[in-house]
């Protein structure tokens, strides 16, 4: 078994979409209009194969209020993997990419976490 979709639940895909592929510097892979909605997915550039993040609409009542929550709490809903937590943070930085947690150094992992303008945080991680 393996991890074929993951999924963030944005306010508003087209805005995600341009965050997600011209800061993120992910890529389009697929695009499907579903009534009001669209099957809109990126990957990593470096992985044009690999697991699909999905920008999946938070229409459903429970979704805004549960994304609220993790905001208000500092949670970050998913975490994406970096080779270098400091010189990403320091690129998106100068993207304009407002972060709610400077990069963190501890034991096996620097962390940092980001607002994704779409309604969730995020968080980048690497090993080591």
């Amino acid at each position: 078994m393996r991890i074929n979709l993951a999924s963030v639940l944005v306010d508003d895909q087209e805005k995600a979409l341009r965050f997600y592929t011209e800061i993120l510097g992910l890529r389009k892979k697929t695009d499907v209009p579903l009534g009001e909605a669209r099957w809109l997915t990126v990957v990593s550039a470096d992985a044009p194969d690999g697991t699909e993040l999905l920008l999946e609409p938070d229409g459903h009542p429970a979704a805004r209020p549960f994304k609220q929550a993790l905001v208000e709490d500092g949670i970050p809903y998913t975490s994406f993997a970096v080779d270098d937590v400091r010189a990403e943070y320091d690129r998106l930085r100068a993207l304009g990419v407002r972060f709610t947690q400077e990069p963190l150094e501890m034991p096996s992992v620097t962390t940092a976490v980001f607002d994704d303008t779409c309604g969730n945080l995020i968080q980048i991680a690497s090993q080591g």
